[in-house]
């Protein structure tokens, strides 16, 4: 088939390809010419950048604290900005680079307000594509490129990113900044809420500030009752505990363990101590330029805090949760001792009513105020606390009795075996699950045959009792036996340094003084206590 063409179109086309041709030549003339030209003496030079600064918030020229946000940035007219070089005159004569608009600057207070300037250079990109050692312009001497040190050399390595850096602006932006020191702040810690008595032993903590960095503060002041009597502190201190040195001297002083470590006790000690009196603790924080913050009261002027002294060596810890007419008991046996020989000589500390701050680092050093313990408690003793501090109390000498029972798990308590054998002396569990109710009458714990100690028997229903395997380091004392449980049930250490019965004392009267006979055969003839 043939197509037909219009002349007309024929026309157009022919001349379409002459005006194509014709621009073709131009081009390439116009190429030419160009390309017989230098580039560089058409290219303008390269512009350099502007720089500015501002704070945020903007207070103006008033004083500023010594920890201040600095931003800034840059423009380039005829590129882009790639960093910056900065410095506080006075301070550091090198500049320093960096990539980044802004950073926080903690600067240097002394003993007065102090004026620090600032400057900031933008830095654009018309680098020259290689690595320079030294970049020198305006006559100042930049040092050489920064770069990532990849391999940790110190130095550059070839392949190693860097910055190429271009012109520097010639005007940097600057500005004063008049630096106003700040008094330090101090406040007492959640933990450290002191009970409304105790004795001459403290555990206590506080949180301390200053918005010139908490480095400017250098000294921590601590007294006792007067406030022109103060201990110092290093000022990055924020734990001590206070002990009594002489329960016995005329004029008391307390020991400061700073962090609560032995190996850590400060040289001075904190003097008017008032034993059998209210009493109330002071601190205060300093800081380099001789700034102080308040003096703050613990416990605050709304509550007291009774010191007692112990009235002897023996002290009786109440471990029962929830009150119990156990203590009513307890005192009644412990004031028949002997004829009477414990009556007003003895303490009582109720775990649930007294509550120490830091009771981990407390109750031990309380601990150590006496040479004979007796704790009971009913089914939910508090594990962790008897666990921290029973080794170390008979290792200093001290004494200990337990009576309690181990419930399996409740909302207060989980049994965990391994926690129990770390403070006493059990090598496995003689009857694993709990008896859940003991029946009153119901069972008779006999003593070894020779040992002298008396026969127990129940006089109440008692809850989650079980038996023991004692270790080798210990020796039976009482074997349980009815028709609910058999088996050991007490045992001493070796040492004689502690005993354990697993039921509570006042529900296993029911032979009259039989407990009487125990606690004496215990405290006077086992452990020795004398007065």
């Amino acid at each position: 088939m043939k197509y037909f063409v219009p002349r007309i179109y024929l026309t157009l086309i022919v001349k379409m390809r002459v005006i194509t041709k014709t621009l073709a030549i131009v081009l390439i003339i116009l190429t030419t010419q160009f390309c017989n030209e230098s580039i560089n003496d058409n290219i303008a030079d390269n512009i350099p950048p502007n720089t500015f600064l501002f704070l945020y918030p903007d207070t103006g020229i008033s004083q500023q604290p010594s920890r201040l946000q600095v931003h800034w940035w840059g423009d380039d007219p005829d590129g882009l900005v790639t960093g910056y070089y900065f410095k506080w005159e006075g301070l550091n004569d090198n500049w320093v680079f960096t990539s980044k608009n802004d950073s926080l600057f903690s600067l240097p207070i002394g003993t007065v307000d102090t004026n620090f300037s600032f400057l900031v250079k933008a830095v654009d990109n018309g680098g020259n594509g290689v690595y320079d050692n030294s970049i020198i312009q305006d006559g100042i001497d930049y040092g050489p490129e920064p770069f990532i040190d990849s391999d940790n050399n110190g130095v550059y390595s070839e392949g190693e990113t860097f910055f190429d850096i271009g012109l520097i602006d010639p005007t940097p932006a600057g500005r004063d900044f008049p630096i106003k020191n700040s008094s330090p702040e101090i406040e007492w810690n959640e933990a450290s809420s002191l009970p409304l008595e105790s004795y001459p032993v403290v555990t206590v903590g506080w949180n301390a500030d200053d918005l010139d960095g908490t480095e400017s503060i250098t000294q921590i002041h601590l007294a006792l009752n007067d406030t022109a009597d103060y201990v110092v502190l290093k000022g990055s201190t924020r734990l001590v505990t206070l002990r009594v040195v002489d329960i016995e001297a005329a004029e008391p002083v307390m020991e400061v363990l700073v962090n609560a470590s032995e190996d850590n006790i400060l040289e001075e000690q904190l003097v008017n101590l008032k034993l059998n009196d209210n009493n109330r603790i002071f601190i205060r924080a300093k800081d380099i330029s001789g700034g102080l913050s308040e003096f703050i009261p613990l416990p605050d002027t709304t509550r007291d805090w009774f010191v007692r002294k112990p009235k002897g060596n023996l002290i009786i810890v109440d471990d029962y949760l929830n009150g119990s007419s156990a203590s009513t008991f307890y005192t009644e046996q412990f004031n028949s001792l002997s004829s009477g020989i414990l009556v007003d000589k003895y303490d009582v500390f109720d775990l649930e009513t007294n509550a120490l701050p830091y009771p981990n680092i407390s109750f031990l050093e309380t601990l150590k105020l006496f040479d004979y313990v007796y704790w009971y408690s009913n089914s939910s003793p508090d594990l962790s606390l008897a666990n921290l501090v029973t080794q170390k109390f008979v290792e200093n000498g001290g004494k200990i009795m337990y009576s309690l029972t181990f419930e399996n798990n409740s909302a207060d308590f989980a049994f965990d075996l391994a926690t129990i054998q770390n403070f006493l002396p059990i090598d496995s569990l003689g009857q694993a699950e709990p008896i859940p109710f003991l029946l009153r009458g119901a069972s008779v714990l006999q003593s070894t045959p020779g040992s002298g100690y008396p026969q127990l028997e129940t006089s109440s229903t008692i809850g989650f009792v079980r038996t023991f395997h004692p270790s080798v380091t210990a020796t039976e004392i009482y074997d349980i036996s009815s028709s609910q449980v058999n088996g050991n049930i007490a045992f001493m250490d070796n040492s004689k340094s502690l005993f354990f019965i697993g039921l509570p004392l006042h529900s296993a009267n029911a032979i009259e003084g039989s407990v009487k006979q125990l606690l004496e055969k215990i405290f006077f003839e086992e452990f020795g206590l004398s007065l």
